[in-house]
């Protein structure tokens, strides 16, 4: 199978640092303002507390990273790592502990860069102008992971996320002005999106000339308010070809320079409702990868829509 339909993550890091590089998932004690109530109470519906961060090792910060660099390069050989905070808001944090958590995993050898999982709303000067700081003294890359889910700010007020479209943009371009890269999170079958949300996710992604995206299927767990509305049949998900389809027309329209850091992911191992239709999540990569193949697309067929398109017969 051919592997530039799409602009691989792996291949990416590969010619950036001329060897493997691999990220190792940390996690803070740390919340989020859709929790405590500074933005709301009980967190996004589809939320279960863990934060995203169920595959993280318990330990203090210097316990995790040194754990995962030794699987990584007892398993893989492994020489240069990204450290990514990957659950909950790590901006959220206050600015001293953030800084004491961030300066620390700075410190660590071997390091290629850091990845700092947040939302779009937790952004602010302070925390750039610090992470900015760190970029030119320690000489290493410093990636935003922003939580957007939809560009559709309608079903983003269903999913109780707290803010809307306008606080991702106000971030890519504060964090753009500073020099570190951006990475959008995006679920492709939200049960309130359609086929053409999708594509103007991939759109609005394209224009604000972000860094990297990670896209995933909705997952469902017990206990949540959205697993609550599911278990009463308040809304459908969507088939596994139908979320194929929107995969491989938002990647038509996404720009060709965007790194896709990932095509699925993997929901939490206990107390699913549902998880990738039942199947695995790399044979359903397989499936999207195929798909590209046998219709002959590939990322950014269909990038033309931006630069004043009109007017592209004008001299």
């Amino acid at each position: 199978m051919k592997t530039d339909r799409y602009n691989r993550y792996a291949r990416h890091l590969l010619k950036k640092y001329g060897e493997k590089v691999y990220k190792l998932p940390v996690k803070l004690a740390a919340t989020c303002p859709n929790r405590d109530g500074r933005v709301g109470q009980g967190g996004c519906i589809f939320c279960d507390g863990q934060g995203s961060g169920f595959d993280c090792l318990p330990g203090s910060l210097s316990a995790q990273i040194a754990e995962n660099k030794a699987y990584y390069r007892k398993r893989f050989n492994a020489r240069k790592f990204i450290i990514y905070f990957q659950a909950f808001t790590n901006t959220y944090l206050p600015f001293e502990k953030f800084r004491e958590n961030i300066l620390a995993a700075a410190a660590e050898k071997d390091l290629a860069g850091l990845a700092i999982s947040t939302r779009p709303d937790c952004v602010n000067d302070r925390y750039l102008d610090f992470l900015q700081e760190i970029k030119l003294t320690r000489s290493l890359d410093i990636c935003l992971e922003l939580g957007l889910q939809t560009v559709n700010y309608h079903t983003l007020v269903r999913l109780n996320r707290g803010h809307t479209l306008a606080e991702f943009i106000d971030a890519v371009y504060r964090i753009r002005a500073r020099g570190l890269a951006t990475c959008a999170h995006l679920i492709l079958n939200l049960p309130w999106d359609n086929r053409q949300d999708v594509v103007e996710s991939a759109r609005v992604l394209s224009a604000l000339r972000v860094d990297y995206v990670k896209l995933h299927s909705l997952y469902v767990v017990q206990g949540t308010p959205l697993g609550d509305m599911y278990e009463r049949g308040e809304f459908d998900i969507i088939s596994l070809e139908a979320y194929v389809d929107r995969v491989v027309a938002f990647l038509e329209h996404l720009d060709p320079t965007i790194v896709v850091q990932r095509l699925m992911g993997k929901g939490p191992r206990e107390n699913l409702l549902f998880d990738n239709w039942g199947t695995s999540w790399w044979l359903i990569k397989e499936k999207i990868e195929a798909s590209l193949e046998e219709e002959d697309t590939f990322q950014g067929k269909k990038f033309d829509y931006l630069n004043g398109k009109a007017l592209g017969g004008f001299g």
